[in-house]
């Protein structure tokens, strides 16, 4: 029997916004859009059919959501930077903020010729590394995680986006399993940089379904950067930059480990919010 979707949309809206979570009708709309296999957005005026399947279908998307689930886990996919990004529970969840670090690469990129060769340290799904190759068509690089689930996720992305020719990546302790003569013309990161002791004032969205291996980093949260400012220094050509995400107000402290590593800051960028969110580094 089928029936008007405002009236189906309006019910689990209400039943979200009770439970606290943002966005409550975008929330119903792709929830329903999921339980009834439907594929665009689902307008008011639409007829819709629930059957059985799809109304215990539809519960169980809902209970998982009031629990905390963010919809991109139930959907499996995530848009970062107007492309879509397969991701499963061995991936970080991309954020808005870390189109940032794109946008900056594209643009040193633009005054860059040639091929370049880019480095995604801590790849993931592989959004950040496919993002840039996908706007820069002469461009190659290689993405480094020491996941092999997350690494599977980021080559189905890269096949998906038409760019395995252009990608690889490779299962390794940051660049343990690299070439000991290889370099990059840019460098790509966004490691953990969330100290142990800020869990639980996270989201639960982050704390709860977020890898840890990909969110936390030690006591202060910066013992990533320690490990990555040096082989940076190392990795990178000599005309070449990095492009380096960082936690709030972690900028000083991520600038005096890359200085002490041999590297230059020569930008520090704002994300949306208006909180430093990119460091660019080149080589001293």
């Amino acid at each position: 029997m089928s029936q008007q979707a405002r009236h189906v949309l309006n019910q689990l809206a209400h039943r979200l916004a009770e439970a606290g979570i943002d966005g409550p009708r975008r929330d119903a709309n792709l929830i329903l859009q999921m339980a009834i296999g439907h594929q665009d957005t689902i307008l008011s005026h639409h007829d819709i059919s629930l059957d059985d399947t799809a109304s215990q279908r539809l519960e169980d998307l809902m209970a998982r959501r009031i629990a905390g689930c963010p919809v991109s886990r139930l959907r499996g996919m995530r848009e970062f930077y107007s492309l879509p990004f397969i991701i499963s529970d061995a991936t970080l969840d991309p954020r808005p903020d870390s189109e940032l670090l794109v946008e900056q690469t594209l643009r040193f990129l633009k005054h860059k010729e040639g091929s370049p060769v880019i480095a995604d340290f801590g790849t993931g799904s592989g959004c950040l590394l496919l993002a840039v190759l996908a706007n820069h068509p002469s461009a190659t690089g290689v993405g480094i995680d020491i996941s092999q689930q997350a690494l599977g996720i980021a080559a189905e992305n890269a096949s998906q986006l038409g760019l395995s020719q252009r990608s690889d990546f490779i299962c390794s302790d940051w660049d343990q399993r690299l070439a000991s003569d290889a370099k990059f013309d840019v460098i790509i990161a966004n490691p953990p940089y969330i100290a142990e002791t800020d869990k639980e004032s996270l989201q639960k969205e982050v704390r709860d379904y977020d890898p840890p291996t990909a969110l936390f980093a030690g006591q202060d949260g910066l013992s990533d950067y320690r490990q990555l400012m040096p082989i940076i220094a190392k990795r990178l050509n000599d005309d070449g930059a990095a492009f380096v995400e960082i936690g709030q107000h972690q900028e000083n402290d991520v600038i005096a480990i890359a200085q002490a590593a041999g590297l230059i800051c020569t930008s520090q960028e704002q994300d949306l919010a208006g909180i430093i969110r990119c460091l660019i580094f080149h080589k001293g």
